[in-house]
């Protein structure tokens, strides 16, 4: 069993990836400090996979402290890093939070995957590199336009540091996957997204406001040129999303790779907008939502959706899920955290 260190491995995609790793055979390790996750995620893994899985509550911008992982663990096969902050509009507030934080974590992964011989790293990027696209829908090939907030700067640099680092470190690989909107949760409604923070993504959004966890829904503007003028994202189910990290690993692992920095987009290749987002949820569980119409929101992007079809040709990987199974089991989650106070 290869072993696989997941950074951010308590967070709500680290947490499926590990699932999805245990289930193809993989030993990941975790390593998460709990800013915006809980020790509960790997409670979940464990209830779904019947294994337990270490996690080392450090700081990853601590150097000294990070080697020690690999101090413990000379024998790790690939890297995929998720640990970041992520809240858009918490980035426009807190800029050098951001930078501090989701730099200096990627730079010391670096350093210890030079100095411990650490070969494949699978870095979490993001739709947000593309800001407002000039095309739709988006390819890899697709001009990065200005970011629109600091949380994507942030993934638009660490791209730009990892293909510069690739350039001088030509024995060690790296994919940088662009996904677009991870949404669900598992099956099992065993593990699910569950922030530590005040939620800000639509989905998890949706289903507070949905048990009253919340008061009602503000969409955030619906002025947009869009069909509907609300904004437009492509929303892909997190076990999906999750998949396609254990294939880019394997990818890695067995050679495919033609040079040693590649990029991926994984989305589903579906725009939907936030109130088309609020039909599905209704007519999938038939509960009834309350939504109010409010202004722009600051950093947001009118319309991001993905062209999947280098993911689905060179990791072979094709999405199985859609907005209808996304809330589906997202409201499942909901109902089953909320009676156990998650």
């Amino acid at each position: 069993m290869k072993k696989v260190l997941v950074t951010g491995g308590c967070g709500y995609i680290g947490s499926h990836t590990i699932v999805d790793l245990l289930d193809n055979g993989y030993a990941p390790i975790s390593v998460d400090n709990f800013v915006n996750s809980s020790s509960s995620s790997l409670d979940g893994v464990e209830a779904i996979t019947g294994k337990k899985v270490q996690n080392y509550a450090i700081d990853l911008c601590d150097l000294e402290a990070s080697k020690q992982i690999f101090e413990d663990h000379p024998d790790i096969s690939g890297i995929i890093h998720f640990a970041a902050l992520k809240h858009v509009g918490e980035s426009v507030f807190q800029p050098l939070r951001y930078f501090q934080n989701n730099l200096n974590s990627l730079f010391n992964i670096l350093a210890c995957m030079k100095a411990y011989g650490v070969k494949n790293l699978i870095f979490s990027s993001s739709c947000s590199v593309y800001g407002n696209a000039n095309e739709l829908p988006v390819t890899e090939a697709t001009p990065r336009q200005e970011a629109e907030s600091p949380y994507a700067r942030t993934k638009q640099m660490g791209e730009d540091i990892l293909q510069d680092f690739s350039r001088n470190n030509k024995d060690i690989n790296s994919i940088l996957l662009r996904y677009f909107n991870p949404a669900g949760a598992h099956e099992s409604a065993k593990l699910g997204e569950a922030p530590s923070n005040p939620a800000t993504n639509l989905v998890p959004v949706i289903t507070e406001a949905a048990i009253g966890k919340r008061g009602a829904l503000t969409v955030f503007g619906d002025d947009y040129s869009t069909r509907d003028g609300s904004c437009v994202r492509d929303y892909i189910h997190v076990m999906d999303i999750a998949n396609a990290h254990t294939k880019a690993l394997e990818y890695l692992i067995n050679n495919n790779n033609e040079t040693n920095c590649e990029i991926f987009n994984l989305g589903i290749g579906e725009g939907v907008s936030v109130l088309e987002a609020i039909q599905a949820f209704e007519k999938v569980t038939g509960e009834k939502l309350p939504f109010t119409i409010g202004a722009r929101r600051e950093g947001d992007v009118e319309a991001i959706y993905a062209n999947l079809a280098k993911a689905t040709e060179k990791l072979q990987w094709t999405p199985s899920r859609n907005i209808d199974d996304i809330m589906r089991t997202a409201w499942a989650w909901e109902k089953a955290r909320t009676e156990l106070n998650v």
